[in-house]
């Protein structure tokens, strides 16, 4: 039947794994939003809001960081989880490993290939930085990794609205998050353009709209993933990932506005027409 409110069998209420998941949600969501006030009122102190009177520990190098806060949590840690842990629910469908590949296809590029490509305008960053990235990505992983692992989806899932339309949204997004992506790339090539402190206005496409396309994207496929999974555990990564990038945004956007004179006056923050 479509529309099941619960489209899945999952651990059975009372037992250990019950408690630890969904003990873990709520410690997410709590942190989701300490971390949205606290990078709302000082972004945290990277790229265009690099500071050298932050204390946030030694300098490492920029793709070393980048490869530990992402790759490790996001692809050896998920790998991990979802074939070895609770291997007493391991007869898992064609569809859990539906949803395992997307969820791969996204943290492979953001913390190997995405390191590969980015031309970071400092070549260390702070450790601190490293960690306060590392550490939650290993719980909201793990949530996700653990739900797609054990739930049971049932048969005729593959035709919910919620799956097909999830699944859709999750693309359209990460398309949305690497042409962004793509775009700034593209800026540290400019010649002949104004720009501060090495960097410059990006135009064409979403960024007569916004000023960062990339999180308004990734957050885009995060509701889509939140949408086909219809999991707590999606939900709970989903509301990080967006007080990470709004927060960011904001930032970001301000930041744009007070380096160039010239910057588009309309253009929002994340939302189009909206914020």
């Amino acid at each position: 039947m479509l529309f099941e409110p619960i489209p899945y069998d999952f651990y059975k209420y009372g037992t250990t794994y019950f408690w630890v998941h969904f003990g873990l949600v709520i410690v997410g969501f709590v942190l989701a939003i300490i971390t949205f006030l606290s990078q709302r009122l000082h972004p945290a102190p990277y790229g265009k809001h690099d500071s050298p009177d932050a204390k946030w520990g030694p300098l490492v190098p920029q793709r070393l960081a980048h490869v530990m806060s992402d790759a490790v949590p996001g692809v050896l840690w998920f790998v991990l989880i979802f074939f070895l842990y609770s291997k007493e629910h391991s007869d898992k469908e064609v569809i859990n490993y539906i949803f395992f590949g997307l969820f791969l296809v996204h943290t492979v590029h953001r913390g190997i290939i995405h390191p590969l490509l980015m031309r970071y305008k400092s070549s260390k960053v702070a450790i601190g930085i490293c960690l306060g990235a590392l550490i939650p990505n290993f719980l909201y992983h793990f949530l996700n990794a653990n739900h797609i692992s054990v739930a049971r989806y049932h048969d005729n899932y593959y035709y919910d609205p919620r799956f097909i339309l999830g699944v859709l949204l999750y693309v359209i997004g990460f398309v949305i998050n690497r042409w962004a992506d793509w775009k700034l790339r593209s800026l540290r090539n400019t010649k002949g353009e104004t720009s501060c402190v090495g960097y410059y206005i990006p135009y064409g496409g979403l960024y007569e709209l916004v000023s960062c396309p990339n999180y308004f994207g990734e957050t885009i496929q995060w509701i889509g993933w939140t949408l086909a999974t219809w999991s707590l555990s999606g939900l709970v990564w989903t509301c990080f990932s967006a007080a990470t990038f709004f927060a960011r945004a904001y930032h970001n956007h301000m930041w744009y506005k007070e380096n160039f004179e010239n910057y588009p006056p309309n253009r929002r923050a994340i939302v189009p027409f909206i914020y």
